[in-house]
């Protein structure tokens, strides 16, 4: 794994005018003495600036297949208790206000996010690849969203605007049109520079639960973690090549029941790699994402990958289980 250097600050104060005692001289040559030994002797190495991230997730109120027995209450309920049990920040999820239209009660979901003092930000209203909308269209899911984050955020900073497939159109004309309306209205990206595709799990878990069969469970745990794992990994070569140094990090989640059931054992593998724990808007702070990237891909792509690609450098080698996962419990 890399690690970010450390760097050793040596501050010299300034001293009195006075003559040097003996005992003052033998002080200090046995100070330079002790500095040479912090230089050059591991066991005196400077701790590396730790790593930052912040959690989100997206899809807000409902994700994925349900286990039996398992509500969308339990899988915001268990969020939201973890994220409190393990002390992080508040946490930003991304709704798609739409979903309450067939599902109206799945509003206290959203209420029990806000309760656990989380916070909550746009993914459109219906969650759809800009790829297939005008800018226009696009623009309205956008707008449509608002009554909803306005009235459960009650005047804390909702605009923070996630694209659904983290797709910003495949044509220049859409990418532009879009980020400009999203300027004027107030919102900021928020970008991903974390993700391992969590959601693939979801489906799997559900279908395991059902079966009772707990083996299949373990080893979706274990895959889980693995890929989370690579993918720290993964992101923080590409983000070393591309900037020869850490930044402010921001993982992709979703509000699913396999993510709630693992988000113990996810924060708890990131403190393990180094990691501490920051706020959406502080990681956005980093100056690297006012680049604009100002691609038009077919695919989707975190914010490195697009970077990557304007400057033709390939993504590192990766793999996902997804055949195992798609046969699992069938």
């Amino acid at each position: 794994m890399a690690q970010m250097s450390g760097i050793l600050k040596h501050k010299q104060s300034k001293g009195h005018n006075l003559p040097l005692r003996s005992y003052d001289l033998k002080a200090m040559r046995i100070a330079k003495f002790v500095f040479r030994c912090v230089l050059v002797s591991p066991l005196f190495v400077v701790p590396s600036v730790s790593q930052q991230v912040a959690f989100t997730f997206d899809d807000l109120p409902s994700h994925g297949d349900l286990p039996p027995g398992q509500t969308r209450m339990d899988v915001a309920e268990s969020i939201v208790r973890t994220l409190k049990e393990q002390h992080m920040p508040p946490v930003y999820g991304f709704i798609n206000a739409a979903k309450l239209k067939d599902r109206p009660d799945d509003i206290e979901v959203l209420k029990a996010w806000r309760a656990g003092g989380d916070l909550l930000g746009s993914h459109t209203y219906s969650h759809p690849s800009l790829n297939d909308l005008t800018p226009a269209e696009f623009e309205a899911e956008i707008a449509a969203n608002e009554p909803v984050l306005s009235k459960l955020m009650m005047g804390q900073d909702w605009h923070w605007f996630r694209y659904p497939f983290l797709l910003e159109g495949n044509a220049p004309e859409k990418r532009h049109a879009v980020r400009a309306y999203l300027q004027e209205n107030g919102y900021q990206i928020a970008q991903v520079s974390l993700d391992f595709e969590d959601y693939l799990w979801n489906a799997p878990y559900a279908r395991c639960v059902a079966k009772k069969d707990a083996q299949s469970i373990a080893a979706l745990r274990a895959s889980y973690l693995a890929t989370a794992d690579q993918y720290i990994t993964v992101f923080r070569d590409l983000t070393h090549t591309l900037y020869g140094r850490d930044i402010a990090y921001v993982l992709l989640l979703h509000i699913g029941a396999f993510d709630a059931k693992m988000l113990p054992d996810l924060i708890g593998l990131f403190r393990k790699r180094g990691f501490t724990f920051i706020t959406l808007p502080e990681a956005m702070k980093d100056p690297v994402y006012r680049e604009d990237p100002d691609l038009a891909p077919k695919y989707e792509g975190a914010f490195q990958e697009q970077v990557a690609g304007t400057r033709h450098i390939k993504f590192p080698p990766n793999s996902k289980p997804y055949k195992e996962l798609e046969a699992a419990c069938r």
